[in-house]
């Protein structure tokens, strides 16, 4: 992840606000807040700041991806990218036992707490793919996203942010 913020720094972040590459950061898969809020921290973005433009930045693709992520597979598979979306179909489907366990609260831990391979883009992924209930779905993913921000936030702001 590092290798990328700095190469995102050195190419587009040149470009725009502090801020900005905060909340653009934080809507890239896999990366998201998680590496928006460690961004903010390098940049010296004050906690509060840095927290709203991450939230925001998350919290964007996520109804696209509940809409429209099937539709978008098909299309792809009809345009010879069908291992993409089997790659994608695969993950959602490695992921889907550690959700339907515990159901929406599966969810809310799924996206919040950060470990590799987590987090809301693949929370989307996953409740879309398996026709979850698009409202619990949307609420459950939000507070994921809120528990990722306290957690990232203590990292980034916090006790190991003091030494970064």
């Amino acid at each position: 992840m590092e290798g990328f913020i700095t190469w995102f720094m050195n190419t587009i972040g040149q470009y725009i606000s502090p801020e900005w590459s905060v909340f653009l950061v934080s809507m890239i898969p896999l990366i998201e807040e998680r590496g928006g809020l460690l961004l903010a921290r390098m940049l010296g973005i004050p906690m509060w700041r840095a927290i709203v433009f991450c939230v925001l930045g998350n919290i964007l693709p996520i109804p696209f991806i509940l809409l429209f992520i099937k539709k978008i597979f098909h299309w792809m598979a009809d345009h010879h990218m069908s291992r993409v979306v089997e790659k994608m179909e695969e993950k959602a489907r490695k992921n889907k036992p550690k959700i339907d366990r515990y159901g929406a609260l599966g969810l809310i831990l799924f996206v919040g707490i950060p470990l590799p391979g987590t987090g809301a883009w693949t929370g989307a992924l996953v409740a879309a793919l398996f026709d979850m209930d698009l409202k619990r779905a949307s609420i459950s993913i939000l507070l994921g996203i809120l528990l990722a921000a306290v957690i990232m936030t203590a990292v980034s702001y916090g006790a190991l942010g003091q030494v970064m």
